[in-house]
């Protein structure tokens, strides 16, 4: 065993080097006492920061979690949009094609209706020209109604048109003389009775226009006044130079070439219509002279059977001798037929006759043969 090294505390240095290790000793203690104390510090830390970690371990597992959600919103966005696309783009497909056939019937609806429009305008104006053709010929009209011959002459002209439609041409005469030297519109030729009757034509074209043209009740009244005048006139006109004793009809008709005239006349004016059948003057319209016409024509035609009721019975008459001809006619000829049936029976008898003859000398039969019988002679019938 080494032996003792003394110390000497006087020393400087040892007690220099005593100091520092009593105050690194001190040191230490101060450092595992303050160690000790921060280690108790740290327990409630090291708590926390366990905790901590837990916890950004859970937001580290809910971030994963949330990242897993988000790539599956994410597919599924990208699916519903991609389903979303296709939906749209067929949308829009088939809109496309609607459109496209609504543009296509639009198209042929606009053509066919522009036809239509273009055949619609054509048809307007053809109507637009006849209308001023039309337009025309009422100025013309017109012209002619102002003019009291031109006006005459138009009833002239429609009256002649009625009566040729109605009655066979031997059975007028327009513009017939009578033997008074006045001159008749037209002579109808009816048999007597009642005779040859005339048709005058009057048209009061003035007076009635006068009575449409009047507002006050004193115009009314004249114009009134005067288309009752005027109608009387042609009444006493017609009476005096058309009903003739012994050459016309117990008679006359009037004819109005107008149907408003005439509608006026008879709603408006009865006296004047009355006077007029007391002077045997028969007022008629176009119509009412049509039917009137007709009326004639069966007249006449009856009156022509009558006439010609003579020859049709000697026409009959001559028919029953052609008829009683006709008969014995038929019964000599079935008498011919008759005898020429018999004549030809016993033509086919003496045939036969003939026929076996022969065949007996083709056969060489030479046995005798028997007598025929005695020939009838057949008698004359003629």
């Amino acid at each position: 065993m080494p032996a003792a090294i003394p110390v000497d505390l006087s020393d400087p240095v040892v007690f220099g080097a005593t100091a520092v290790v009593a105050l690194l000793v001190l040191l230490m203690l101060l450092v595992l006492r303050s160690t000790a104390r921060s280690a108790r510090m740290a327990e409630p830390l090291l708590d926390n920061l366990d905790l901590l970690g837990r916890r950004v371990q859970q937001l580290s597992d809910g971030q994963q979690q949330l990242a897993g959600g988000l790539h599956h919103v994410s597919e599924a966005q990208a699916h519903a949009q991609s389903a979303m696309l296709t939906m749209m783009e067929s949308r829009l497909a088939e809109v496309s094609a609607r459109m496209a056939e609504n543009l296509a019937g639009s198209a042929t609806r606009t053509a066919r209706s522009l036809g239509e429009l273009q055949q619609r305008l054509e048809t307007i104006d053809k109507a637009q020209a006849n209308i001023e053709k039309l337009s025309g010929n009422v100025l013309s009209l017109q012209d002619i109604l102002s003019n009291k011959q031109t006006r005459g002459a138009f009833g002239e002209i429609q009256l002649h048109d009625i009566v040729q439609k109605a009655l066979p041409s031997d059975a007028y005469t327009m513009q017939a003389t009578l033997a008074n030297g006045r001159r008749a519109d037209c002579l109808i030729h009816l048999p007597n009775p009642p005779g040859p009757i005339v048709i005058d034509s009057k048209f009061p074209l003035e007076a009635y226009e006068a009575l449409r043209r009047a507002t006050t009740p004193t115009e009314m009244a004249e114009a009134a006044r005067l288309f009752r005048t005027a109608v009387r006139t042609h009444i006493r006109a017609i009476g005096e130079r058309y009903i003739l004793e012994g050459e016309t009809a117990d008679g006359a008709l009037m004819f109005l070439p107008s149907e408003a005239v005439y509608a006026e006349l008879h709603a408006n004016f009865p006296d004047v219509v009355r006077e007029g059948f007391a002077a045997r003057v028969w007022i008629v319209s176009p119509t009412t002279c049509m039917a009137t016409l007709n009326t004639m024509r069966a007249v006449l035609k009856d009156a022509r059977m009558r006439e010609q009721a003579g020859a049709i019975r000697r026409e009959l008459h001559l028919l029953f001798e052609d008829v009683r001809r006709l008969g014995e006619r038929v019964e000599r000829l079935d008498t011919h037929f008759t005898q020429a049936q018999n004549d030809v029976r016993e033509i086919r008898i003496s045939s036969d006759k003939a026929t076996r003859r022969a065949a007996r000398l083709d056969n060489f039969d030479f046995e005798e043969l028997a007598p025929d019988p005695a020939p009838r002679v057949a008698k004359d019938r003629s």
